[in-house]
Parts: C-alpha cells; structure tokens; sequence
C-alpha cells in the first residue's frame, strides 16, 4: 500500500509525468525496401496459404469423417472378434484349467516330496529321536553326573589339598635357588656389558664425537661464512644485473612488435570492421528482418483472404447442394414419410400383431380341446383313474356340516335394510 499523498494532477510539474516512449526511427533504407518486399512476398505467399488452408480443410475432413470412424470400426471389430473371444477364453478356459494343472501339480507335488517326509519325520524319526535321547540320558548322562558329584569332586578336592601343600613347600625352597641362579646370570650376562658400556664405549664415543666437531663442522661452518656466502652475493648481482638488462632489452623488443603487429593487423582489421563489414551486415540485417516481416504480414492478410475465399466457396457449396438437399428432406421426404408411417406401417403393424394374436388364441383353444378329447377317449375306454390311498390309512366317513342358525343361508353380504335378528325379522 502506498502511504505516501501525492499532489494532485494540476499541482504537478512537467517533471513529475513520465515521459511517453518515443518510437525508434527508421532508416530510409527499411522505410525504401518495405513495401516492394512486401508486394512481391504477398504475390507468392497467397497460393501457398491458400494451398495450406485447402489442405488443412481436406486433412480435418477426411481425418473426422474418413479416418476416424474407421478407426473406430476397426477398434470395435478387433475387440469384438479378437479381445472379446481371448478375454472368454482366458477367463473360461486358460484359467481354470490352469488353476486346474496347478493344484494338481502342487497336489503332486505335495504327496511325492512333502508329505512322505513330514510322516518319515513325524512318525519315525522323531519318537526314535525322542527314545535315543531318553536311553542315552538314562544311560550316560545320570550315570556321569553320579560319578562326577559322589567320586571325581571328592577326589579332586583332595588332590587339590595335597597340591597346595606341596607347592608351598617348593615354593620356599625354590625361592632361594632363584635368588642364586639370577646373581650368577647377572655376574655372568649383564654386569660385563654395562661396564664396558659405561666405561669404554660411552668415552670413546664423546671423543669421537669432538675430534668430529673439531676437524669437520667448524672449518665447514668457517667456509660458509667466509668465501661461499661473499660469492654468491657476487654472483646473484651479476645476475641480477644481467636479468634487468634482458629484460628492458626483450620489453623494447615487444613494444616495437606491438606497434608494428598493431598498425599492421589491428588497425586494417578494426578499420575494415568499422567501414565495411558492420555497415554490409546492418543493411543485410534490415533487409532480413523486412522480409521476415514481410513474410508475416504477407501470411496473415492471406490467412485473411483464404478465409474470406473459403466462407463464399462453403456459402455458395450451401446454397447449391445443402439447402436444396435439406429443403426436400423437410418439405418433401419427412411428410411423405409421416404419412407413410401413420397410414401403412402402423396399420400395417397392428393387423399383423392382431392376426397373430388371433392365431395364438386359436391353436391354444385347439389345443385345449384336443387335450379334452384325448382325456374323454381315454376315460371312456380305460374308466376313470382311482385315487390313490396311503397304506395303513383309516377310512373316514364323511361328517355333516351343521348349519348355521342365525346366519342367512344366502352368500350375500349384510346390508343396512335386512336383518337376522328375531326382532326385525319379518
């Protein structure tokens, strides 16, 4: 949100309005070349847009009416003589006989390789296992748990006490044979080398190590000082000088080629740049971009003219084939049409449904009464058929129905001007 207040327009200065974006100005060039390109381009863009447009009309005609719908019948065609019969055979036949050999096979299977192992196992060799394990422990486990817990432990202990005591007892006597055997492996192995360690070899060392010090590193250190390090000042000097001498030598050497190297490919380069090949390519860029344009428009004024040319062709097209066609179908074949539907087809239809459910009355009447003249044939000829009695049932005779006293022996319904009763009764 802006907080801040503005002055309003007429309080404002000139300053304060932005400035309107000036159009960049043509060269004579473009404003020259522009309208010749686009004349000529116009006169052979035209056909080929209407080419274009003719083409793109019958390409979406014959792709809507043409190619689409038999695409469509053929993918109707194939799944229903391909896909619809594999689907029904897969589902009906491939896979119940296949679930059909798999369950069989796993069956199989199953009573080969399984099952006689599971009962080898479970019947055979696991009791077996089970009576090994109790005989072996019955017979070598108790028995070696007895053995160790009531004579080996006892035992043991034992010897374990006659142990101590004799090893305590080497073990004092040992003590002060080891205290002699290590003097005498000291007298013999060690005291000789530290002495001739301390006293021999470590002066003779210290010796050496001075007369070394003396004779070798002070003459050394005393040459260094004294006529290397004078000598080599000398010579990084020496060198110093020389290095500055060639190089003020070889940056003489580079200006003198640069300049020459410059005026003799950088300036004619730069100058044909700048004079020839920048003003060459900027009249061939104007010249590229007017025909570009000039393709563009050119392309839509035809995209303009096809479509005007292509309404009145689809106009005058309606006009001698699609009005006519629809003014027949509507003024000429629909009432003839009508009239053929309301007084043929549909008479026509309802005699032939009354005809035949005539027919269907007749041949079920007739056969109604061959059905009844076969029964009276049969009866008169073979009696009546007798009815069936259960076996062991008691016959019972028939018992009268008493009659109702107050109710009339009429089937009619009661009604607000009669009466039963006594009272009423006339």
């Amino acid at each position: 949100m802006d907080l801040e207040k503005r002055p309003p327009l007429d309080e404002r200065g000139p300053e304060q309005y932005p400035a309107p974006s000036q159009p960049q100005a043509e060269g004579c060039l473009a404003v020259a070349i522009r309208i010749p390109v686009r004349i000529v381009v116009l006169v052979l863009v035209v056909p080929v847009r209407l080419v274009w447009d003719a083409l793109a009309v019958c390409g979406r005609f014959l792709y809507l009416r043409g190619l689409r719908p038999v695409g469509r019948a053929f993918a109707w065609l194939g799944r229903t003589l391909i896909v619809t019969p594999l689907k029904w055979l897969m589902e009906r036949v491939i896979t119940p006989i296949a679930l059909g050999v798999t369950t069989a096979t796993e069956w199989l299977l199953k009573a080969v390789f399984v099952w006689p192992w599971v009962g080898l196992w479970r019947y055979v060799l696991a009791p077996v296992g089970k009576g090994l394990g109790w005989l072996g422990r019955m017979l070598v486990v108790v028995p070696a748990v007895w053995l160790y817990a009531s004579v080996l432990t006892p035992v043991g202990h034992a010897i374990a006490w006659l142990a101590r005591g004799i090893a305590a007892g080497a073990t004092a006597a040992g003590r002060g044979i080891g205290a002699a055997v290590a003097w005498l492996l000291k007298a013999v192995f060690v005291w000789p080398w530290v002495g001739l360690w301390r006293y021999v070899m470590v002066p003779v060392g210290k010796g050496l190590a001075w007369l070394g010090r003396m004779l070798v590193v002070i003459p050394a250190l005393w040459l260094y000082a004294s006529v290397l390090t004078p000598v080599g000042h000398a010579i990084a000097w020496l060198a110093g000088g020389i290095g500055a001498g060639a190089a003020w030598l070889l940056r003489g050497i580079g200006t003198v080629l640069g300049a020459l190297g410059r005026w003799i490919f950088v300036v004619p380069a730069v100058a044909l740049w700048r004079w020839v090949l920048a003003p060459v390519g900027r009249g061939i860029a104007v010249v590229a971009r007017e025909i570009f344009d000039a393709l563009g428009h050119a392309w839509r004024i035809a995209g303009h003219i096809s479509l005007v040319v292509g309404r009145f062709l689809g106009r005058l097209l309606r006009r001698l084939f699609v009005d006519p066609v629809r003014w027949v179908y509507r003024t000429v074949l629909t009432p003839v049409g009508h009239v053929l539907r309301d007084g043929v087809w549909r008479p026509a239809a309802q005699a032939v449904k009354d005809a035949g459910r005539a027919t269907r009355q007749a041949l079920a009447a007739a056969r109604q009464s061959v059905r009844e003249a076969r029964a009276d044939v049969r009866r008169m000829l073979f009696g009546a058929p007798k009815e069936r009695v259960p076996a062991g049932a008691v016959p019972v005779e028939p018992v009268a129905v008493p009659v109702a006293r107050r109710e009339p022996d009429t089937p009619g319904t009661r009604t607000l001007g009669s009466s039963t009763t006594a009272l009423t009764k006339d």
